[in-house]
């Protein structure tokens, strides 16, 4: 596994300047009848089945709701938001390790979830995280 230092280059950064470079403003959800606030910030990652999405945050909860993948993505940060399989959308200001040496790439969250990344999806999503790598490193310094 090739290790990055990434986690910990954003872990140094203020949540407020993060939100402000990359849009990063709260996400309108369906919840029970009425319509949730969810800061995007917050989202590890989401994981689609069916007609429902899981959301995983960074303190460990889920919460489901009844739309597809394809329409939150729509709604997500698309300078933050990358798809690496059909039923996983991540953001990567939360990805840890990138897996390169097997014949399925995968990368480790900081939360220790390990997401397979397609292989028809690997060379846009490697190079998505690239650039997203380099925007971080400017605003680091």
């Amino acid at each position: 596994m090739t290790v990055n230092n990434f986690a910990t280059i954003y872990a140094d950064l203020c949540p407020d300047l993060l939100a402000r470079s990359f849009h990063l403003s709260d996400v309108v959800l369906p919840f029970h009848g009425y319509r949730k606030a969810l800061p995007m910030l917050t989202i590890v990652r989401l994981e689609g089945e069916g007609n429902y999405s899981t959301f995983h945050f960074n303190d460990g909860s889920r919460l489901m709701v009844s739309l597809t993948l394809k329409r939150l993505f729509a709604r997500l940060s698309p300078d933050v938001f990358a798809r690496p399989h059909k039923k996983t959308i991540v953001n990567m200001l939360y990805l840890e390790e990138t897996d390169h040496s097997r014949q399925q790439p995968a990368v480790l969250l900081t939360n220790g979830d390990r997401v397979e990344v397609s292989r028809r999806k690997a060379n846009l999503f490697f190079n998505q995280f690239a650039g997203f790598k380099q925007k971080i490193s400017q605003l680091a310094s």
